[in-house]
């Protein structure tokens, strides 16, 4: 597995698609990274404060689309 380094710089936008997938438009810089002796081989993701607040807004927009999509429950007040 390769390993990288991901450094976000703008995010653009962001949507969703039918196979329940959040997707993200976004600047970034990414390079490889050479893992450390034993520690597991991760990538990262590393953004500023800034653009994790994007995120989260982004984030929070795509979950409520997606509960919008979902058929209402049958549960609830009989009358």
């Amino acid at each position: 597995m390769k390993i990288h380094q991901i450094e976000i710089q703008k995010f653009k936008a962001a949507s969703n698609n039918v196979h329940g997938q959040v997707l993200f438009k976004v600047d970034a810089l990414v390079a490889n990274r050479e893992p450390l002796e034993g520690i597991e081989p991760s990538s990262l993701l590393v953004m500023t404060e800034q653009n994790a607040r994007v995120l989260m807004a982004l984030l929070k927009a795509q979950i409520a689309e997606f509960d919008t999509k979902k058929p209402k429950s049958r549960h609830g007040r009989h009358g």
